[in-house]
């Protein structure tokens, strides 16, 4: 009876008695969930960066819950669609969002009016960005980022850059690199990762910013030249190469990042746990190795790191967009 009593009661209105059955109904959830499967919206196709990386976790959360987490894929309108299913799902812990930078982007590139990043999500976690590698097609003159930017300055809008479209990781970081170092180049959006790739082959395409996943293997087996590193550090897979600040230009974080969101209203004791064993997970030496050898930088920490994470991520791009950055 008292268990019902609390149910009907408003977290924010719990008062007196009302605030003492709030906390033992809290206790439940947190010690009860999940008792049941747990589905985990991507916004994207299989077997990218976040599928790769997302799917990896929820196989973890699987044996560490022992109830099963499946990833759903939901893939369209730039990450609008995916995230919209998961905002509009009920606020109980069984339907997550492992979301991208395009929740940070969209606002100001391709606007829903379904939800919003902000007010549509309890943020759970930032889980990492992906190491991102300024490739050049292998037929092009240029040694370093220095040559590509004298050219680029002295040529705007002769040099093609290739993403798998508007608000995608490539899109994203060519337009930062060409905001902080003045320069322009031609925007070539592919609707296939495999399109893109065959184009850069052959230099019809000459740039493209990739995550390690992508473009790694292509790197060593020399079908693309990496200049450097979008990263705060050297990576091990491929320690010759120097990070953008080394090459003289500051794009400070990586743009491709990774985060667990939850429908607002979601119960803070299972948006709690949640956190703790996502972090827990990211923790394991075996997802350690995973981290390197795919190109990842875990983060973690608390869910108000990705409030704030999430909020100067759209400020930045909306100051970009005002610059006309995206024109």
């Amino acid at each position: 009876m008292r268990f019902e009593m609390a149910s009907r009661l408003s977290w924010r209105s719990c008062r007196g008695v009302g605030a003492l059955l709030c906390f033992e109904r809290s206790a439940v959830a947190q010690q009860d969930y999940p008792n049941r499967t747990v589905k985990i919206v991507i916004a994207f196709s299989p077997a990218g960066a976040i599928d790769i990386l997302g799917r990896l976790i929820a196989d973890r959360l699987s044996e560490m819950w022992g109830q099963q987490v499946i990833v759903e894929n939901r893939p369209g309108a730039g990450g609008n669609i995916g995230a919209a299913a998961a905002a509009s799902s009920a606020p109980d812990g069984y339907t997550l969002h492992f979301g991208a930078q395009t929740l940070s982007t969209n606002p100001v590139l391709a606007p829903s009016t379904a939800f919003h990043p902000v007010t549509s999500f309890e943020p759970i976690m930032l889980v990492g960005t992906a190491l991102e590698i300024f490739n050049v097609a292998n037929d092009t003159p240029f040694k370093s980022v220095k040559d590509v930017i004298d050219y680029a300055k002295a040529n705007p809008g002769k040099l093609n850059y290739a993403s798998v479209g508007i608000g995608s990781s490539a899109h994203l970081a060519t337009v930062l690199f060409m905001d902080v170092t003045g320069t322009k180049m031609q925007h070539v959006p592919y609707s296939q990762m495999s399109q893109a790739y065959a184009d850069v082959f052959s230099s019809r395409t000459e740039i493209w910013f990739t995550t390690a996943g992508g473009s790694l293997p292509h790197i060593k087996s020399g079908k693309v030249r990496a200049l450097a590193i979008n990263g705060p550090a050297r990576s091990k897979l491929l320690p010759d190469i120097p990070t953008m600040t080394e090459a003289g230009v500051n794009m400070k974080d990586e743009s491709s990042w990774y985060g667990f969101f939850a429908p607002k209203g979601t119960p803070k004791p299972i948006i709690d746990k949640i956190n703790r064993d996502l972090q827990t997970v990211i923790d394991k030496p075996e997802m350690r190795e995973k981290e390197f050898a795919l190109g990842y930088r875990f983060i973690g920490g608390p869910p108000e790191r990705l409030a704030d994470y999430l909020k100067g991520e759209m400020a930045k791009w909306e100051e970009l967009s005002k610059k006309g950055a995206f024109k």
